[in-house]
């Protein structure tokens, strides 16, 4: 693949993800503000979402997107601000998409392990 595909596939993945936090981010939002100001604690609302299917579904495709947009854009960063290029910066992000990915999914498998 030449490096301008690839640069333009990352750009339309960062666009893609960013679509979908800019949905997802102000739902988990309300919600987490609607249920501490109705006097929920963490462990309750743990408890309310456990075993639910949408609420894993939903977290899960939020994590994707997260592993998808940060790593990209902290790619970026490292590029312009302190001019890293090359393999080592490709397998950093990567390493934090990943890390991203399993950290979140492991939150979501507590979810769905109710």
């Amino acid at each position: 693949m030449s490096r301008a595909r690839a640069e333009a596939l990352l750009w339309l993945a960062q666009r893609a993800s960013a679509a979908v936090l800019g949905v997802w981010v102000p739902i988990h939002l309300v919600t987490i503000v609607a249920a501490v100001r109705g006097g929920l604690s963490a462990t309750e609302i743990l408890e309310r979402t456990q075993g639910s299917a949408a609420w894993a579904v939903y977290y899960a495709v939020f994590v994707l997107a997260v592993s998808i947009h940060a790593p990209i854009g902290l790619r970026t960063v490292a590029r312009e601000t302190l001019g890293w290029r090359g393999p080592g910066l490709e397998l950093a992000t990567l390493a934090a998409g990943v890390a991203l990915a399993l950290f979140g999914w492991r939150a979501v498998a507590g979810l769905v392990m109710a």
